[in-house]
């Protein structure tokens, strides 16, 4: 049976973080770091709730850019593709017409984690949409979603590595 690689989750971030987040490991304080910030999943479990929560975010912040086709939880996006959500653009010949299609992935780990995570990583891939690189634009967009989106990140960050080293957070 092959044992899946271990993730250094927090590798882009400064060594003082990084030894703060050592501690809290080693120490077993880090599930109770996340619990203290974070309440329990929320409810959002389906590829049509996930739509409908993502369509909303999108009217508010992003009205003028191009519809939605599909926005779905994904079992095989982490294991296939080494990441937490994918945006598609397909563009697919109708008549004679070229017709652009948006999807949304997101794996199906966000159906059991903190809201406040799910919508960091819906406003990542929503972000995608206007910026397709990840610049100092695409960032200003993902706080200008969420204000929070930086310590969400290493929030969500610390919750993979807490999944990984301890089994479970809530």
């Amino acid at each position: 049976m092959s044992q899946r690689k271990s993730v250094d989750y927090l590798a882009g971030y400064p060594p003082e973080l990084q030894q703060q987040a050592d501690s809290l490991i080693k120490t077993g304080k880090l599930p109770d770091y996340l619990r203290k910030r974070y309440e329990g999943n929320h409810t959002i479990a389906s590829s049509k709730a996930l739509y409908q929560y993502t369509l909303e975010l999108k009217n508010s912040y992003l009205r003028k850019s191009a519809p939605l086709s599909k926005v779905e939880y994904d079992d095989k996006i982490d294991v296939i593709h080494n990441a937490l959500g994918l945006h598609t653009h397909i563009s697919r010949v109708q008549g004679n017409k070229l017709r652009a299609k948006k999807e949304i992935r997101i794996a199906s780990l966000f159906k059991r984690t903190p809201e406040p995570f799910l919508r960091m990583i819906v406003v990542h891939e929503l972000a995608h949409i206007r910026e397709k690189e990840h610049n100092r634009a695409f960032y200003k967009l993902c706080q200008y979603m969420e204000p929070d989106y930086h310590q969400l990140e290493l929030d969500l960050r610390l919750y993979l590595t807490c999944l990984e080293r301890f089994g479970s957070v809530f």
